[in-house]
């Protein structure tokens, strides 16, 4: 029996759980990018979500901001992909945009390996990780397109977000915002160096609001409505844009939240868990 077990996992075909860890799926300027990974028991194939942390563009790891969403995915039978991506201070935008397009190249070419339907991979991305799965989404190429994105409380406009946190500071935490914005995160990580004129048309033309077209893939915005970090109005705008072009985005509001979903504690809160399944179940035509 052991000999048949060890068989089948060589021939890539085992039927229980995987757990891997510090896989790496690229090397950029010869710089490691690791992801951890599940792939639940069974033959599959199993819809996959890449995950991408968030952390202001300077801070976060993939192992312990999107952790809610570990256990939520594989008790609904998704395989999950948790990614690196470059950052700052030492890293700017594009950079980390090219590492989640590496990431979506890597799971799709391993799709085989990892039991993985590469007709259902997701983006699903938290905060400044919300940011680079809203900008996957809306500017998708052959080798990057993606069944659907998943945008937890994510900036989609971010010049007019750097504006309010400017004018309106009473409405932000803005210890928190300062601290991202002096290891290079904020409005630098995009080569803006102030809200003057050439600093805001820069963060516009990375917003993703402004890259939103016909025949992209359904947004789902899962957003609390007293964030203090990304005003809560970001994601019913973008879906505001998306329903002008007759795409798909649907939003779930989590009344009195945050920013984090850690936070999200109360029991009124917790609905956002299965609402999110049903929608990617629906989406995915599970």
């Amino acid at each position: 029996m052991r000999k048949l077990v060890f068989i089948l996992a060589i021939a890539g075909t085992a039927l229980w759980a995987t757990d891997q860890k510090d896989v790496e799926f690229g090397r950029p300027g010869g710089k490691a990018l690791l992801l951890d990974l599940h792939v639940p028991d069974g033959p599959g194939p199993f819809p996959a979500a890449i995950l991408i942390h968030g952390g202001g563009f300077d801070e976060g790891s993939r192992s312990t901001n999107v952790r809610p969403l570990f256990d939520i995915l594989a008790n609904a039978g998704y395989a999950w992909f948790s990614i690196d991506y470059r950052m700052a201070p030492e890293f700017r935008f594009p950079q980390a945009s090219e590492d989640v397009a590496t990431g979506i190249r890597w799971v799709r070419s391993h799709a085989g390996e990892y039991h993985v339907d590469a007709s259902r991979i997701v983006l699903i991305g938290e905060s400044a990780g919300g940011f680079l799965v809203n900008y996957a989404g809306t500017h998708e190429t052959k080798d990057t397109k993606i069944a659907a994105v998943v945008d937890f409380y994510g900036p989609v406009d971010y010049g007019k977000l750097a504006e309010l946190r400017r004018d309106h500071p009473e409405r932000f935490n803005m210890t928190s915002i300062n601290r991202h914005a002096a290891n290079g995160g904020g409005i630098h990580f995009f080569g803006a160096e102030s809200l003057d004129a050439a600093g805001l048309a820069k963060l516009h033309g990375i917003s993703p609001i402004f890259a939103v077209h016909q025949g992209m893939p359904p947004f789902l915005a899962i957003h609390g409505n007293k964030d203090d970090q990304v005003a809560y109005e970001q994601s019913p705008a973008m879906c505001d844009a998306m329903h002008k072009v007759g795409a798909v985005c649907d939003l779930i509001t989590i009344e009195g939240g945050g920013h984090g979903m850690s936070g999200w504690r109360a029991p009124e809160m917790q609905h956002w868990k299965a609402e999110m399944i049903a929608w990617l179940n629906k989406t995915l035509k599970r």
